[in-house]
């Protein structure tokens, strides 16, 4: 049996007013799954944290993406073409700093293997690789990840994921404090349809004494009571990965003005986006897929009335703020 976490609502803290799904996590999109790989072994306290964004072969059946950089000191890869084209083709990955090419070259050769697998030619991919430097907890140096360790974070992938010092947030501080994975969703009703939009989050930035919690200096109460309680960085020199996952019918542009909102979030846990910091936000909508070059010329696909997006933009605020 699974232990049961214990999560900020658990506190009697709830954040907003938008209602969340049934797990309160990204999974509460259909179709979307998490898995890690979590290395916990002496000096090497890391790992390897997976969105895949539908049970289908994402290269098949490529789903609208998009991205923003608040603050760009991060080594994220694959955000030019994504950007680009709009659309997502493998899963995304997270890690840390050092060990995003292996990562990269792991979906490189899981994309193969599904592709070759489902008999689809593969000659170009674009994985999707994020990371944030552990190496205040973690030997960073010895780049211990492995392609083993991204197949299984894959192999292990389901709604009801794990939240915390797990994975690629096994190594990560948030605020001076333990950081980690943490996830949020909300819902919102469109012409009587419920949509959702859930948020996960690689946390590790900023200063103990910015961290807000529902809009109360708790950094700064905590440290009064404990000075010792945290590590005192003089800077925020962390970053923070945002994934935000929708099932909401939205384009490429539409979704990158909706996952800048999780940069509000962001801000009221107590973030000022600091020079070290690597704050970026990566979104996909699975409303649709987009046409393969075996499709008709023209590809028919619905879409958000623009005047109605203020809600997604409050979900996007929500989520990522509770998710932090």
């Amino acid at each position: 049996m699974k232990q049961m976490q214990t999560r900020i609502r658990d506190f009697g803290i709830s954040i907003g007013s938008l209602p969340t799904g049934p797990l309160n996590k990204i999974t509460d999109v259909a179709g979307v799954t998490v898995g890690h790989c979590t290395v916990k072994e002496g000096p090497h306290q890391t790992g390897v944290t997976v969105i895949l964004p539908s049970p289908k072969n994402p290269f098949s059946h490529k789903l609208p993406a998009a991205s923003f950089v608040l603050n760009g000191f991060g080594k994220t890869q694959g955000l030019i073409q994504m950007d680009e084209l709009g659309n997502l083709e493998t899963p995304i990955a997270l890690t840390n700093t050092l060990n995003v090419g292996l990562v990269h070259d792991a979906l490189v050769e899981y994309m193969l293997n599904l592709c070759g697998r489902d008999h689809i030619p593969l000659f170009s991919v674009n994985p999707i690789v994020c990371e944030c430097n552990d190496s205040s907890l973690n030997q960073i140096a010895n780049r211990v990840i492995t392609k083993e360790h991204v197949f299984s974070a894959i192999r292990s992938a389901e709604a009801d994921f794990e939240e915390g010092s797990v994975g690629a947030g096994r190594g990560t501080v948030c605020y001076g404090f333990k950081g980690g994975i943490g996830s949020s969703s909300r819902q919102i009703e469109l012409d009587g349809t419920t949509y959702t939009l859930g948020v996960l989050v690689q946390s590790n930035h900023g200063r103990s004494i910015h961290l807000t919690i529902d809009g109360k200096k708790a950094g700064t109460e905590i440290l009064k009571k404990n000075p010792q309680a945290a590590f005192l960085s003089p800077t925020d020199r962390g970053s923070i990965i945002m994934i935000v996952a929708t099932d909401l019918p939205v384009s490429d542009r539409q979704l990158r003005r909706i996952i800048k909102r999780a940069g509000v979030g962001l801000i009221r846990t107590g973030s000022y986006l600091g020079h070290g910091s690597g704050d970026i936000m990566i979104g996909f909508s699975t409303a649709y897929t987009l046409a393969d070059t075996q499709a008709p010329a023209i590809q028919m696909i619905p879409i958000l009335n623009e005047s109605k997006i203020e809600q997604a933009f409050l979900a996007c605020a929500e989520a990522a703020e509770e998710a932090i």
